[in-house]
């Protein structure tokens, strides 16, 4: 998997959970929303991806998956509560299990399908 493409998955996912989460708190769906409440999380995966070195196996469960998804939601926290947008205790409970099931998840297919296709040319 190309490195690029694991972090625009990631990336993605992030902005999912924000979206899905700004929408269904009825917090509108704008650019400027979706930038203030996704910067805490996005700063969160960079470090987690610099400190896995996730750009080497990207789609990989151990160190990539876990390193990012922990220091998306710590770090994510974290700046959320120095910029005084708040951190629930319910709130850092649904961002680690979403994150956590869309960063995880992705990888999971991405091995279960190399998987399938390895054993089928093999």
């Amino acid at each position: 998997m190309r490195p690029v493409l694991g972090v625009l998955a990631d990336v993605g996912c992030v902005l999912a959970f924000v979206i899905i989460g700004r929408a269904n708190h009825h917090d509108g769906v704008t650019v400027a929303g979706v930038a203030g409440t996704a910067w805490p999380f996005l700063v969160g995966l960079a470090a987690g991806v610099l400190a896995s070195r996730s750009w080497r196996r990207p789609a990989v469960l151990v160190p990539a998956g876990v390193t990012v998804w922990a220091a998306t939601v710590a770090i994510g926290q974290l700046l959320r509560a120095v910029s005084g947008q708040g951190t629930d205790g319910a709130f850092i409970l649904v961002s680690a299990a979403f994150l956590g099931l869309f960063l995880f998840g992705w990888r999971v297919v991405v091995q279960l399908t190399a998987r399938s296709f390895s054993g089928v040319a093999g």
